[in-house]
């Protein structure tokens, strides 16, 4: 097994677990490379410290998956990994609609498995999960019995590892529209085009928080994708809910979502909502205000970018709200941390002239988990904010 070994003083957050070895970190190999196979990674005076995919095309060079000398990198290693995952999300009761398997938060790195009802779309995403794609789907088959498996390794991620993006029918062909059921409301998701893996597994329980806002009230659902906020304000009540997204095909998406539930008070607008927000047709109309808007930023050198959009759709939202309105706004980029999330909400809110109370705090759901050593997987992050004179 070929041996990376680091520059001194490299090994301290590793053995604390943190999951990567970059590139720049890496001083000398011991034996043949061979990328995307298991190597052994050792500090510099040669003590070891774990065992990883390699890949020594990608910035990240190895990618952990063992701390321990004594464990065996096979095939009972990975089932037993995944058994660990599945059970998680058994233990919370999102087991038919939920993310199954998290990568590199469930030790499993650069593997997403998403579950949609009996239906799998997965994700591989470094070269090391490449190379044992048909063992790690036939371990779904056995562990999970899905009846049919979807790729969407259709990522730019997959560039840096040196893949192609790729996407189609793993195991069995099937109606790629699945009906699912997310906190008793019925959604349709399209695994093959829509986002992500099909839809954003990590907002359920911040959508089901709906249900202590907006009873009774006018609610807004901004960047509203398939409707997964505006479908949980109609069902909490919401007097009248209008869900805007750029695109038509979303909007088409709502309406059909709203009709397999019944839910009569939605309004859908297909505009684009930076305009939008600034229209006279939002001053004082709602009371409630969603902001969840794709990653503005997905790179570092474009946070000042990014940070601007954010601030601008915010500020508007906090303008034009209702006195005693509630707002919650979102941020996916992991780029923008909680504190200068934190930060431009504080910037607008003085900017808005209006008085602003933190209610709450929020991050992704519980399977979607991070570890403690990378922060980098807290990626999602939620504020509700009551807005005043």
């Amino acid at each position: 097994m070929l041996k990376v070994i680091l520059n001194p003083n490299e090994e301290k957050e590793k053995l604390d677990g943190f999951s990567w070895v970059y590139n720049n970190e890496v001083n000398s190999f011991e034996g043949e490379i061979k990328n995307g196979e298991i190597c052994e990674v050792l500090s510099y005076d040669k003590k070891f410290i774990g065992y990883g995919f390699l890949n020594t095309s990608s910035k990240i060079m190895v990618r952990f998956l063992s701390l321990n000398k004594d464990e065996k990198i096979d095939k009972d290693f990975f089932k037993k990994r995944m058994l660990q995952a599945i059970e998680h999300r058994k233990n919370l009761n999102f087991y038919d609609c939920c993310r199954l398997i998290f990568a590199e938060a469930d030790y499993l790195p650069g593997l997403i498995v998403d579950k949609y009802g009996d239906y799998l779309s997965v994700q591989f995403l470094c070269l090391g999960m490449e190379k044992i794609k048909k063992m790690i789907v036939d371990l779904l088959i056995e562990l999970v019995k899905p009846l049919g498996i979807y790729e969407r390794s259709d990522s730019p991620v997959r560039y840096k590892e040196g893949l192609e993006e790729i996407k189609g029918f793993l195991y069995n062909t099937f109606d790629p529209r699945v009906l699912v059921c997310e906190n008793g409301i019925k959604f349709i998701v399209d695994i093959e085009n829509g986002q992500k893996t099909g839809y954003f597994l990590d907002q359920k329980l911040n959508r089901d928080i709906l249900k202590y806002y907006v009873n009774g009230k006018d609610v807004l659902d901004c960047f509203s994708n398939v409707g997964g906020f505006a479908l949980h304000a109609c069902k909490y009540n919401a007097k009248s809910v209008v869900a805007t997204d750029i695109s038509q095909r979303a909007c088409d998406d709502i309406l059909v979502n709203a009709k397999l539930n019944n839910y009569n008070q939605l309004e859908v607008k297909c505009v684009d909502v930076f305009d939008y927000l600034r229209s006279e047709e939002v001053k004082n109309r709602f009371d409630v205000i969603i902001l969840d808007p794709p990653a503005f930023t997905k790179d570092k050198t474009t946070v000042k970018k990014a940070y601007k959009g954010y601030k601008e759709i915010n500020l508007q939202a906090i303008k034009n709200i209702k006195s005693g309105g509630y707002l919650l706004t979102f941020s996916c980029s992991q780029h923008m941390t909680p504190e200068l999330f934190m930060t431009m909400l504080k910037e607008a809110s003085i900017d808005s002239k209006r008085r602003v109370q933190f209610l709450d705090f929020r991050i992704q759901s519980p399977d979607h988990p991070a570890l403690l050593q990378s922060s980098e997987q807290l990626y999602l992050k939620c504020m509700i904010l009551r807005i005043l004179d």
